[in-house]
């Protein structure tokens, strides 16, 4: 076998292992209705926090506040998804791995 193609695929392995880490610790926020629903979601898709606005609370309309925080979670985990898609894809320029990104 080639050495040097063996280091470079090493290489590449720990690069990925570093960008998963990375998306492990990474968060991002996302909020809907203004701000009146906000999400933090980790670089690897987990919901980590949601605040809501004590005056979007209403018991006569749970729809609305059930939607804003559907929307801020979509737009958290969206942002997540395109963060992990532009880390994993410099890496492995752009080939689809499996279980990566």
């Amino acid at each position: 076998m080639n050495m040097n193609l063996i280091r470079q695929a090493q290489k590449l392995q720990q690069s990925i292992a570093k960008a998963q880490e990375e998306l492990e610790t990474a968060t991002l926020m996302a909020s809907a209705g203004g701000g009146a629903v906000k999400v933090v979601v980790t670089g690897n898709l987990k919901l980590q926090s949601i605040q809501i606005a004590p005056e979007v609370v209403d018991a006569s309309d749970t729809e609305m506040l059930q939607d804003l925080v559907i929307a801020a979670v979509n737009e958290g985990l969206e942002e997540a998804q395109k963060l992990a898609q532009s880390k994993m894809g410099a890496l492995t320029g752009g080939m689809k791995l499996p279980g990566i990104g």
